[in-house]
């Protein structure tokens, strides 16, 4: 009898003190509501979430960490970008 792979799901929970959804973990389902039962069943039993995202592992596209220095080491040549680069004047306060 051939092997039936159940698809993973990884599950993202936004908290009631957060705005961003966080991965949390991942669960095995075979659609995508069986993934939310899952999802809520073993990472929300607390209630600590507000929302729940359920994500098909196949669908999401990664990248390689050896590649961190192309993807990543231009944007340190763009000062610009980052928000010392700024001066805040006193009269603005707390931003």
């Amino acid at each position: 009898m051939p092997e039936v792979k159940t698809p993973l799901w990884e599950v993202f929970i936004r908290s009631r003190n957060g705005l961003a959804h966080k991965h949390v973990g991942s669960v095995h389902a075979a659609d995508a509501t069986l993934a939310l039962q899952a999802a809520r069943d073993v990472y929300t039993r607390r209630g600590e979430g507000l929302s729940v995202w359920v994500v098909p592992s196949s669908a999401i596209t990664a990248s390689d960490p050896a590649d961190k220095d192309m993807l990543f080491e231009p944007t340190a040549s763009k000062i610009y970008r980052h928000p010392t680069f700024y001066e805040v004047p006193e009269e603005v306060g707390n931003m």
